[in-house]
């Protein structure tokens, strides 16, 4: 089985916590099943969980390359430079990261995020969108302040074939694990990197189906 889940901000990527804080349990009750990778905290978005441990390695582990895409929104607004900074790769405490896709992007549609990021009126925003295959500790975060735009706001979109259209948050569905494999061999070809392209639309409404064709189900937290 493999579930795709949209984290909300302030969400553990765990089903227990000893700090009373909010944790997947409260939104997941299929049993057995456990993350594949992790997503901060404070971060929201795409989050993958599994009953399979291979399929769990497959997706978590950096030697696999599994592509994942987040849009982040930074303090400021960085120019051609500074992207191509966050492209080559930057310098962080633990080493230098992999080469990036980075490219500014509109706005995209999302669901307001509960609380709201800190404004200032007299810096603006921009959104950012940047797809690494990585899984480094905080690692969009440190990237972005490393070369002068702190991260605001970070939202996972899609990790390998997998894309979180459809999905509110706290909802989750059943998708096809057999993507992974075919993203897999595909990556393998081009030297890792996966599908490059992510939509910059996520609809804030409910439901969802798979392209098999299959009818699938989008659950709603258990309350």
């Amino acid at each position: 089985m493999l579930i795709l889940f949209n984290k909300p901000f302030n969400v553990l990527s765990q089903f227990t916590d000893k700090e009373s804080r909010r944790t997947l349990a409260e939104f997941v009750s299929v049993s057995q099943v456990h993350p594949a990778g992790r997503l901060d905290y404070d971060s929201e978005g795409l989050l993958l969980l599994t009953d399979d441990g291979l399929l769990q390695a497959r997706i978590a582990e950096p030697k696999h390359k599994l592509s994942k895409t987040y849009w982040a929104q930074v303090e400021g607004i960085p120019d051609e430079s500074v992207l191509q900074k966050l492209r080559r790769g930057v310098s962080l405490n633990d080493g230098r990261t992999r080469p990036a896709e980075v490219c500014l992007i509109p706005e995209p549609e999302l669901w307001p995020r509960d609380p709201p990021i800190r404004f200032r009126k007299n810096i603006p925003t921009a959104w950012i969108e940047l797809i690494i295959s990585e899984g480094r500790n905080r690692q969009v975060r440190r990237m972005t302040a490393a070369v002068g735009y702190p991260t605001l706001r970070l939202v996972r979109v899609a990790i390998g074939p997998y894309r979180l259209a459809g999905l509110a948050p706290g909802e989750w569905r059943e998708a096809d694990a057999a993507l992974i494999q075919s993203a897999h061999d595909l990556e393998t070809e081009r030297g890792g990197g996966g599908d490059r392209r992510a939509r910059r639309k996520i609809p804030a409404g409910r439901g969802g189906s798979r392209r098999s064709g299959r009818a699938q189900s989008t659950r709603r937290p258990s309350r």
